[in-house]
């Protein structure tokens, strides 16, 4: 039987369930614009419309036996696109969400790296600078800077005046400036010596 003469869809139906290469081309024919045009009002995107059709109608044919069973083919052919359809959305949107996802941990990842690496690198030139203090100065930078101490209290510690403690302050964040100015880092100390 030619594929002119098959008129009846369920008949057609039949044939393809048997393996009709020839009426599966017939039923491709026949409903592939009306599946791509049902899909490309879901997916308003002609690529992802094709795409549901090539699904659609590879899933008809390799089912094919279970084609049998089926009343309505238009009603059959209607549910499966936009059930596929709504599935394809549905993936590209989790697909997406997950590439987001992946690019925002990626780039917090390489900034906490950089940071990372930003401030090792000025800890290494802040010590560096550090030792190059007097005793005196160290003295007085760790107990205002490090430990937290005001002038007075520090003053207090060392047996001399708050004046003095003032002094050697402003002396080692000078000699410590000009460290990291020469250093290149100048902003890292900024960051440090204020945060």
């Amino acid at each position: 039987m030619g594929l002119k003469i098959i008129h009846d869809e369920n008949t057609l139906i039949e044939k393809v369930a048997e393996g009709d290469q020839q009426a599966f081309t017939f039923l491709f024919r026949k409903h592939h614009g009306i599946v791509y045009r049902f899909a490309l009002k879901l997916t308003r995107s002609e690529t992802l419309a094709e795409e549901v059709v090539q699904d659609i109608f590879m899933k008809i044919w390799l089912k094919r036996t279970e084609l049998s069973g089926i009343e309505n083919f238009g009603a059959f052919l209607n549910r499966i696109t936009r059930n596929h359809a709504y599935n394809l959305l549905k993936r590209l949107t989790m697909e997406a969400m997950v590439n987001k996802n992946l690019k925002a941990e990626f780039t917090e990842s390489t900034e906490n790296t950089q940071e990372s690496i930003d401030y090792n690198a000025s800890a290494e030139i802040l010590k560096r600078a550090i030792d190059l203090l007097s005793p005196q100065q160290k003295k007085v930078y760790f107990l205002c800077h490090v430990e937290g101490l005001k002038y007075e209290e520090a003053a207090k510690k060392l047996n001399i005046s708050a004046g003095t403690v003032h002094s050697h302050m402003k002396q080692a964040l000078q000699s410590i400036r000009t460290h990291f100015k020469n250093s290149d880092a100048l902003i890292f100390l900024l960051l440090y010596l204020y945060k």
